[in-house]
């Protein structure tokens, strides 16, 4: 393609995607497909392809075979894509976790992946390297992050002469005047592996490979300010991992679930679940930056095109919502909640008849699979002290209060459906 018809396609494509948001609520939201659905298709959609360019040259301009071309695209998105599809970005989602995306997501990706950048070094995209460095000290002081974390005030220093430029560039992209500093991985597990084998090596350069007879890796929740004096006291590196819940602490209210990470080596969050930033995007501070870094155009973007105040009432938005759904819970006599609502989580189950924990598994399972098989709405459960609970997470971008309500009735007509009328 050339230009014109990159504008000519690319129009098509984001007429497709808006039309695909302002219909999503209409579709199933779990897919409904069965296993190998797409085998056949694509078989013949690939000898379609080739019998297609094989008479482009008799049949079409090249204006007009990119275009009927990008037309067989998308019609086969819609017949055969989009139902093997579990749209997390549906107003009916609240399984597993959020995972966001955005207008300006969808534009800062546009633009990455327009522009290409490459950026394992300060040299093949300095714009890139920088940007990055700006974008996570935003994130870090919207999260009140210690000064540690940042390199707000420490500039690369870019004024490169000709007999030093070589040296220079070997380094630049470690070199900050202040040690800390953010950036962006994949995922929160490529993030925790990061902080591993900087941990790793840290104390190997203190006691000698041969010293360390064991790696033991310790994970907790809700013992971070125990955690992080044995950690300290003994040298061992500290990482928070707040991977959905990070992007609540932007807001001043919930804030306190961070109190003490100025003590941890290294935090990570991912703005790909929480703060309309589309997959993937992981962001990771440490003290002592000792990694190159990569691109960030469309946390960049989010940042900018929201701002604080409108990410602050976003998060806000759906805890309120979570609020609302724990009350019509509890409401309900035949369910309960079974632990604190924290975020914009709810964690409850259908109670079992006469104590029967054997019995309320079941039929916890059986109303979640009916719930989901209906494509109305779609959870998810766990297993707490060997009970079925079931999770209703609350995040996707269109959710309002009227699509709460509306998975509530649902979980309740099914439930009766399962136990009788109350």
């Amino acid at each position: 393609m050339d230009a014109e018809q990159l504008r000519e396609c690319g129009h098509k494509m984001v007429d497709f995607i808006a039309d695909y948001y302002k219909t999503i609520e209409t579709i199933p939201v779990l897919s409904q497909v069965e296993v190998a659905h797409l085998l056949n298709f694509i078989f013949f959609s690939f000898f379609f392809t080739l019998v297609v360019a094989e008479c482009a040259i008799l049949c079409f301009t090249d204006v007009s075979l990119s275009h009927f071309l990008v037309f067989c695209l998308i019609a086969d998105v819609k017949a055969k894509i989009l139902p093997g599809v579990t749209h997390w970005q549906s107003p009916n989602y609240f399984a597993y976790y959020p995972s966001n995306s955005s207008i300006a997501g969808f534009l800062g990706e546009m633009l990455s992946a327009g522009v290409n950048i490459v950026g394992f070094s300060w040299i093949t995209s300095p714009a890139a390297t920088e940007l990055e460095m700006i974008v996570l000290d935003w994130l870090g002081k919207m999260l009140k992050l210690p000064e540690d974390f940042l390199s707000s005030g420490n500039h690369l220093d870019v004024r490169l002469g000709s007999n030093s430029c070589d040296k220079v560039l070997q380094r630049i992209w470690y070199y900050v005047l202040g040690q800390g500093g953010g950036v962006i991985q994949g995922t929160a597990s490529e993030a925790v592996l990061v902080v591993l084998l900087a941990a790793r090596d840290k104390v190997l350069g203190r006691v000698g490979k041969n010293s360390l007879e064991k790696l033991v890796v310790y994970a907790s929740d809700q013992t971070h300010s125990a955690l992080q004096k044995a950690c300290q006291k003994n040298g061992i590196w500290f990482h928070v991992d707040a991977a959905y819940a990070g992007s609540a602490c932007i807001c001043p209210e919930y804030r306190h679930y961070l109190d003490g990470v100025e003590e941890a080596d290294s935090f990570n969050m991912n703005a790909h679940k929480w703060l309309l930033t589309n997959f993937d995007c992981s962001a990771l501070w440490v003290k002592v930056r000792v990694f190159p870094v990569s691109i960030s155009l469309k946390l960049w973007m989010v940042l900018r095109l929201y701002g604080l105040e409108n990410l602050q009432c976003y998060i806000r938005n759906h805890i309120n919502l979570a609020k609302y759904f724990e009350g019509l819970v509890a409401g309900d006599s035949r369910f309960e909640v079974v632990s604190p609502r924290i975020f914009s989580l709810v964690c409850f189950r259908l109670l079992p008849p006469d104590d029967n924990e054997d019995v309320g598994n079941k039929l916890n399972h059986d109303l979640l699979d009916a719930v989901n098989s209906s494509g109305r709405a779609f959870i998810s459960h766990t297993v707490l002290s060997g009970k079925y609970i079931l999770r209703f997470a609350i995040g996707a971008p269109l959710t309002e209060e009227r699509h709460v309500a509306a998975a509530w009735k649902i979980l309740q007509d099914e439930a009766s459906a399962l136990i009788g009328v109350p």
